[in-house]
């Protein structure tokens, strides 16, 4: 009866370890965001300024051009620094988060970190 006991403990232990790695494959997707959705969102929101491929040639207001988002300075930044600019704004950036989820957010900077590869 005891091999019972060992199986169903087992089993009951894998099934856990199983779910905890599959949740976190699933939540680390969901933080960094889906790259082809963020392209659409991209094209839509945010090329008129960056420029198509994100190197900042697009149209330009009074005030700070637009970022070159393949320059290795915004390359080099945080995750969380450009997720906070989205957000937020700039000047001559309008803040984001009234129009953009905090997925889409994520999607549209996982699409930007694919413009300098």
């Amino acid at each position: 009866m005891s091999w019972i006991l060992r199986v169903a403990t087992v089993g009951f232990v894998s099934g856990l370890l199983f779910g905890t790695v599959a949740q976190g494959q699933a939540e680390s997707k969901a933080k960094s965001g889906d790259a082809a959705r963020g392209k659409t969102l991209f094209a839509r929101n945010c090329a008129s300024c960056h420029g198509p491929q994100g190197k900042g040639d697009g149209y330009r207001l009074l005030g700070p051009d637009p970022a070159n988002l393949t320059s290795p300075s915004t390359t080099k930044k945080s995750d969380a620094a450009l997720l906070k600019t989205i957000h937020d704004g700039k000047p001559n950036m309008p803040p984001w988060k009234v129009h953009l989820s905090e997925n889409q957010s994520r999607d549209v900077l996982a699409y930007v970190r694919t413009l300098a590869k």
